[in-house]
């Protein structure tokens, strides 16, 4: 039987149906809301792996490429390797869904999100974490949602709930949010330097929003879910727990002082051994649960300490920002380079810029576009004293990389003060806190070294939570150890004036609006301090670009001018470009941009290209070249493919009886434009442009 339920979202019906299609998952939800639709699918494994002891859960959200009636390029014909939004979808699907799944529950679980129809005009992503929330909570699969998912935007000084695709553009504020009824749960943001009382309004509209969403999603739940699988509790000795924490729990309070990342670990893995060999009795069982056990007295010995001293494990208070240095021009061959520093985390980001020639073409659903910002992010293992194999960048890293992208995007110059293309990559070579918090630091002093315009320089900091019951701590710049056994990880990137990304995860059931606003407060004075620092190493964009970057210039050309440039085939573009070694496009604007590695170069290009496309002007005179010679006059090309004839009356102030006994093809003679007919026919003299120099030779004074 089909049951389903439909509610309006922002003007636009969303339905949320279940029993038609994929009746053999655990929990199926066909969704649709205008055009788009979303399948969304939950399955769990009924066995788990032997000592499995952690969440084995798989999000994917998948585009179909028939969903916008395109056929996939490539050879293959067929969907390949996921997107980069594909990636991050399924990023903005996981987080919320993760922390609602209960500890203990370790079967291999599945959340598939397809898109099998697109509304160009609309978002799919809110789509797939509501339906996806949806398929989850009809299942057997023990999840404490529902949960659902929204983006506002700010068109002017207007918040709107999921605007059209094309008022994104114009937005000041582009915020995804998913939450349950109680609190929310996930955010991503990326703003214009937004104040934090306009994100904190965004906030609760989008949370007004969702519980209307969420409560619909109960009602399906209620007519059709299934009843949920209790998660299995293995016995253990009512003596353990005890004795696993009289040995452990001292010793963890001694080893979070320790102050350098990897002794602490070390001394945290010397207590768990010691632990398992004095109590394991070499049993499987048993020392499997000594693990489980010590990991939570590790979580509540750590989260009490804080509490209870409001001291941090390498000594801080809870606002406190560790040491910051940061050094800029460090790679001479780079076009722009920095090297941030805070804590036991470092960035090294290095700027390149380019051309139009190297800009990013993305072959998306909604269509094809180019991008001119770049910033990858790359995790390398020994930034964190591990060895792995080195592949290509993971989900992880292409979502820290989207976050820091995201921070830096609107202090940008526009492409037409600054026409570039501009790559930042961002190698972690250290990691104890938010290494993407410093990739938006770095990020900013090697764009600032490079000479990139930027508006305002940008900051990051990562906010941490520990909440046990009324007693609440909010941490500022937290290590790895406090994101680990904290109940929030909170990424606030902005200026001095205002907010530009904001990346938000829970652990637990979500947070209240008062945190938050305590949160963004505590960050926005974090945030200000980093700036501080950042600017005594380098306080503006430096005036000149790095000797090894490409100079750009442009001029704009007429339409009707283009072919002129181009010639046929190319012909002429490929001389210019061969002759003057430099990099020249023309769009269809008729901007051409023209790159070369010095000035000189370029300024010969761009005289070239003026005298392509510089039109007749009357009364001016031209150096000009007799092309061809006839009965009545001579045809002289004064600009390139541009003729004009001089009548043998105007070759000379005498009586000319013979053209070529005044002039031969090939020869260079001054020449003034007389008039241009309707026809577009250019009259010429050479007797008036020899006169008119004379004179000015006549009226120049002696000595001069």
């Amino acid at each position: 039987m089909v049951h389903a339920v439909e509610f309006e979202v922002a003007g636009r019906t969303m339905r949320l149906e279940t029993g038609r299609v994929a009746k053999l998952a655990d929990g199926a939800i066909w969704a649709s809301y205008g055009d788009t639709v979303v399948l969304a699918t939950a399955v769990a494994a009924h066995t788990a792996k032997p000592d499995q002891d952690f969440l084995p859960l798989t999000v994917n959200y998948l585009e179909k490429a028939y969903s916008a009636g395109k056929i996939p390029g490539g050879y293959f014909k067929r969907e390949g390797a996921p997107s980069e939004k594909e990636v991050l979808t399924s990023r903005l699907i996981d987080r919320p869904i993760r922390p609602l799944i209960p500890a203990g529950f370790c079967y291999e679980t599945q959340v598939i999100a397809a898109v099998l129809s697109i509304d160009h005009s609309m978002s799919s992503e809110v789509v797939g974490i509501t339906a996806a929330s949806a398929a989850l909570a009809i299942s057997d699969v023990p999840f404490g949602g529902p949960l659902a998912g929204v983006r506002i935007g700010r068109v002017g000084s207007q918040l709107v709930v999921n605007p059209p695709m094309r008022d994104l553009e114009n937005s000041t504020l582009d915020l995804v949010v998913a939450g349950t009824q109680d609190a929310i749960m996930m955010v991503e943001a990326g703003a214009n330097r937004l104040s934090e009382a306009v994100m904190l309004e965004a906030l609760e509209l989008a949370h007004t929003e969702i519980r209307r969403m969420v409560a619909k999603i109960v009602e399906l739940k209620d007519a059709v879910g299934r009843p949920k699988r209790v998660v299995p509790v293995a016995p253990i000795s009512e003596e353990l727990p005890g004795q696993v924490k009289a040995l452990v729990a001292d010793p963890i309070r001694s080893a979070v002082l320790i102050p350098n990342k990897t002794e602490r670990q070390q001394q945290f893995d010397h207590i768990l051994a010691n632990a398992v060999d004095t109590l394991g009795q070499e049993d499987p069982v048993r020392r499997s649960q000594i693990k489980t056990l010590y990991r939570e007295c590790e979580y509540r010995e750590v989260r009490e300490m804080i509490l209870e001293t409001k001291t941090r494990a390498d000594g801080r208070g809870t606002a406190d920002i560790r040491p910051i240095t940061c050094e800029t021009g460090l790679l001479p061959r780079a076009h722009g380079s920095a090297l941030f520093t805070r804590g036991e985390t470092q960035s090294l980001a290095v700027v390149t810029l380019g051309t139009t020639d190297d800009e990013q073409r993305i072959d998306a659903l909604e269509g094809e576009y180019f991008r001119t910002f770049m910033l990858h992010y790359n995790f390398p293992p020994f930034s964190v004293g591990e060895t792995r194999p080195l592949r290509s960048p993971g989900r992880r890293e292409v979502g820290h990389g989207k976050l820091a992208a995201r921070a830096l995007q609107s202090i940008l110059p526009s492409k037409e003060a600054f026409p570039y293309t501009i790559r930042i990559v961002s190698d972690i070579l250290e990691s104890n806190g938010s290494s993407s918090m410093a990739t938006v630091c770095g990020g900013t002093l090697a764009l600032m070294d490079a000479g990139v315009p930027i508006k305002e320089p940008v900051a990051g900091i990562a906010m941490g939570l520990i909440k046990e019951g009324d007693r609440v701590l909010i941490l500022s710049d937290i290590l790895g150890l406090e994101d680990h056994l904290g109940d929030m990880d909170f990424k606030v990137t902005g200026t001095q004036d205002g907010i530009t990304a904001l990346q938000m995860d829970i652990k637990i059931q979500g947070i209240t609006t008062d945190l938050m606003r305590q949160a963004l407060e505590q960050a926005r004075v974090g945030r200000l301090h980093i700036l501080e620092k950042m600017r005594e190493s380098l306080a503006s964009p430096r005036e000149s670009l790095a000797p090894y970057a490409p100079r750009i210039f442009t001029l704009q050309i007429k339409t009707t001018k283009i072919r002129d440039v181009i010639g046929p085939g190319g012909k002429v573009i490929r001389g210019i470009i061969a002759e003057c070694g430099v990099k020249v496009n023309v769009n269809d604007a008729g901007l051409v941009t023209i790159a070369a590695v010095d000035e000189d170069s370029a300024n010969r290009a761009i005289d070239m290209i003026n005298r392509l496309t510089e039109e007749v002007e009357v009364g001016k005179t031209y150096q000009g070249t007799v092309r061809k010679i006839v009965e009545f006059g001579a045809f002289v090309e004064i600009l390139p493919n541009v003729d004009g004839l001089v009548h043998i009356s105007q070759l000379a102030e005498h009586r000319v009886k013979s053209v070529a006994d005044e002039l031969a093809e090939g020869e260079q003679i001054l020449v003034k434009v007389m008039g241009v007919d309707r026809q577009g026919k250019i009259r010429l003299s050479r007797n008036e442009a020899v006169r008119d120099a004379a004179q000015a030779s006549s009226e120049i004074p002696a000595g001069s």
